[in-house]
């Protein structure tokens, strides 16, 4: 009944993507003060199990029941409850979109990403958030920004009627997350110490390194099945990177005379997030040009947020936000039919229309993620504090939310 290699394959994609959040949590866990280690990697670890749950309950349904083609979703903005609790669905249902694995296996992958979504936020305001704040913020951000761009994009809503395309999380993931880092940060204000350097740069190239590994199931995982755009969106992604990582490099040593590591890790993540609405549907030869846009555009993007003194702690905006924005707007000027024909040709091949609808698509969802977020935060700190106490955020949030700390250091 299914195809059992794409099945197999998706499930490895599935797993790929699951790791990434592990090694988000390793990547800022690395990059946070020794006092805040484990209150970033919590933040992290949590929305594994819990985004796991609003997902079973209500948001596989609100992001893929209904579609505004057949009148059945709210407005094209949001899904309906038809199959909240995975209700109507088993193990022999096949996924409408292809029909070659089981839906059950769709859930998951779908799941991965809203899982890490959120997560992603919360390198922007480390050491600043209590814990009741994030668990609030964790299950209402979902709710008003992520589902509804899933839905809308991919999900079968307005975005998607419209002709808007985003391959793996340009539009849905990395610029709703990067600019409710933003959002985040403008909100909750810079840390009292912002000289806090990594405690671990091992750590942050491990992170690293499961971010870039799960990567391949992120993207090429997104066409759903194994052919030739599986293949083309996997070395899409491995080309883009590697040209996004050497191209910070080779910017920050001529700045500032040493090439150094972290940066070396954060050009490839740059790298990533930005080829990901384009993975696949675009040629390989615009891979390299997305790559270098990439690492130079969310480089700048880093060096204005400081000249800005945005105390985005881990670069999330200027990564995650910038990139995902780079990206779309590259997709709408790379996209090729040849390369991927559920998508589109792009504005080089005279596709201006494309092009304009990808700019707009990615200037609502920033703006929207951004004002949203915003909202969120300043109406859960009228029901609970958002920021920690100016004392627990010198001592460190390991110990005064969580009774733990990373390092045992009276241990040799």
């Amino acid at each position: 009944m299914f195809d059992s290699g794409s099945t197999g394959f998706m499930l490895v994609c599935t797993s790929l993507v699951m790791l990434m959040t592990p090694g988000l949590a390793f990547f800022y866990g690395g990059l946070a003060s020794k006092r805040n280690i484990l209150g970033i990697m919590v933040q992290s670890f949590v929305s594994l199990g819990w985004t796991t749950i609003l997902w079973f309950v209500m948001g596989y349904s609100l992001c893929f029941s209904g579609s505004m083609a057949d009148g059945t979703d709210f407005a094209g903005i949001i899904g309906n409850l038809d199959k909240a609790f995975l209700n109507g669905i088993t193990h022999n249902s096949p996924f409408a979109g292809n029909g070659k694995i089981p839906e059950y296996v769709f859930v998951a992958f779908q799941m991965m990403f809203a899982i890490i979504t959120p997560a992603l936020i919360t390198g922007a305001f480390v050491n600043r958030i209590t814990f009741k704040a994030y668990f609030i913020f964790l299950t209402v951000w979902q709710i008003l920004v992520y589902y509804p761009f899933c839905h809308m994009v991919w999900g079968g809503g307005i975005l998607a009627e419209w002709g808007v395309i985003d391959f793996a999380g340009g539009i849905v993931v990395h610029a709703t997350a990067g600019f409710a880092a933003l959002a985040s940060v403008i909100f909750v204000g810079a840390r009292t110490n912002k000289n806090s350097t990594p405690n671990s740069i091992p750590l942050v190239a491990i992170g690293s390194g499961l971010l870039y590994f799960g990567w391949y199931g992120f993207n090429a995982g997104s066409e759903l099945q194994v052919d030739g755009i599986t293949a083309n969106a996997f070395i899409n992604t491995d080309v883009a990177a590697s040209f996004a990582l050497i191209t910070w490099m080779v910017i920050e040593w001529s700045r500032e005379k040493k090439p150094k590591l972290v940066g070396i890790l954060t050009g490839s993540i740059a790298g990533l997030a930005t080829i990901t609405p384009c993975a696949g549907f675009v040629p390989l030869w615009a891979a390299p040009i997305i790559g270098i846009f990439a690492g130079a555009g969310c480089y700048i993007a880093v060096l204005w947020k400081n000249k800005q003194q945005w105390d985005d702690a881990l670069d999330v905006w200027g990564v995650h936000g910038i990139g995902g924005v780079i990206g779309t707007i590259l997709l709408g000027v790379f996209a090729s039919l040849s390369v991927n024909p559920a998508g589109n040709d792009g504005l080089i091949y005279g596709n201006t229309t494309f092009f304009l609808k990808e700019l707009a698509a990615i200037t609502l969802a920033s703006v929207y993620g951004f004002v949203f977020t915003y909202l969120i935060l300043w109406l859960i700190n009228k029901i609970t504090t958002v920021r920690v106490s100016e004392q627990d955020e010198i001592d460190g949030i390991d110990m005064a939310l969580h009774g733990e700390r990373a390092y045992d250091e009276g241990c040799l």
